[in-house]
């Protein structure tokens, strides 16, 4: 499994700018007008996690295969883009496979850069997109309500799921979002978001788009998002795009000491990975060998068969037992067969819980 982020703003918040940067990769046209990104950009990230390569040192694998996230960066929504306004809704339909979404605000003053309010104020758009989301799920959700009045005339099962999603649909209206619905962890709940893919059932991160002189101390703006974050009880991530745009291309080295030079240790497209794996409850075991060493991504709580089922289906299907190396001690006794002399290897059945950073060789039957 992977991590997918999709990037939603309004238009010149440096959306595009910040994928440019998180991706390296100059697609995603950058422009100081609304609309400049046309179609939804898509790319895929290798997750910087220093563990993979310190065990590569170690066991000098013919290649290295980190976890990934996928990022799909939109247009800018508008007030209105629920009913077709501006680029409209088509491109919400893009966020809906996401696993995450990541809104990003401007937390920064510059005459140059036109805000297509008028003015700064991230709480603000925060409430345009949120809004435009949930009238957008609205829309969907009443469409399944048509078909489930059909259905539910012969099928009682069908009319419990019609009385949850009508339910849903009232508290919707009064301007909520799915992920906050008191009941949405019934059976039925789950199945109906699940189908329908609520983008306002997602886990949001709120990501606030600072410049240069903003990286060190919070401004006003960041503190705004910080405290509505806070009521939400969801992660806020603060990074500069500009800042990013300007550590691609550099080495790594060259990377640190820029970032050190802005008083910050790791760069935005960390930070965002890191909070987004904090957010959704995301950890990664590692299988090491003379082939490759790789990263899994995998939900905190996954018990080894679970996580066996990530490299293949029959893995889980046939599981017998797994080998088990933490990280740290791969790394203190320096290979597996120290870490066995030592006592280090554990052999873990099916009820055995994966710890992140775990080193894993799983044995199967099918």
């Amino acid at each position: 499994m992977g991590l997918s982020i999709g990037i939603v703003g309004l238009p010149n918040v440096g959306k595009s700018t910040l994928f440019n940067a998180l991706t390296k990769a100059q697609n995603a046209e950058a422009a100081n007008y609304p609309f400049c990104t046309i179609e939804p950009n898509k790319a895929i990230v290798p997750v910087p996690d220093e563990r993979i390569n310190k065990l590569a040192k170690l066991v000098n694998p013919a290649r290295l295969v980190n976890s990934t996230v996928d990022f799909v960066d939109i247009a800018g929504l508008v007030k209105g883009a629920s009913k077709g306004e501006g680029l409209g809704n088509q491109f919400l339909t893009n966020i809906r496979e996401t696993d995450a979404i990541l809104e990003v605000v401007r937390c920064f003053d510059n005459s140059d850069i036109v805000h297509v309010d008028g003015s700064v104020n991230p709480l603000r758009d925060i409430e345009v997109i949120e809004t435009e989301l949930i009238l957008a799920d609205i829309q969907t959700l009443e469409k399944k309500i048509d078909r489930l009045q059909k259905a539910a005339k012969g099928d009682k099962v069908a009319k419990l799921i019609l009385e949850d999603a009508e339910a849903l649909l009232k508290f919707m209206n009064e301007g909520n979002v799915a992920l906050s619905f008191p009941d949405k962890d019934k059976e039925t709940l789950q199945e109906l978001f699940n189908e329908l893919r609520l983008m306002t059932s997602k886990k949001i991160i709120y990501c606030a788009n600072v410049d240069e002189n903003g990286l060190t101390e919070d401004n006003e703006y960041v503190k705004a998002v910080r405290k509505y974050g806070e009521s939400k009880g969801s992660d806020v991530v603060k990074i500069s795009a500009k800042v990013e745009e300007e550590l691609v291309g550099l080495e790594d080295n060259e990377r640190e000491e820029f970032l050190e030079s802005y008083g910050v240790k790791e760069s935005g497209l960390e930070k965002i990975i890191h909070t987004g794996f904090h957010t959704l409850g995301l950890s990664s075991y590692f299988t090491a060998g003379p082939k490759e060493v790789r990263a899994w991504t995998i939900h905190k709580g996954w018990k080894a068969p679970q996580a066996a089922g990530v490299i293949h289906t029959d893995f889980e299907k046939g599981f017998i037992r797994a080998e088990v190396i933490s990280y740290e001690d791969y790394i203190k006794y320096g290979s597996e067969a120290a870490c066995r002399a030592a006592g280090a290897l554990r052999v873990e059945g099916k009820d055995y819980i994966v710890q992140d950073g775990d080193v894993m060789h799983f044995l199967f039957n099918v």
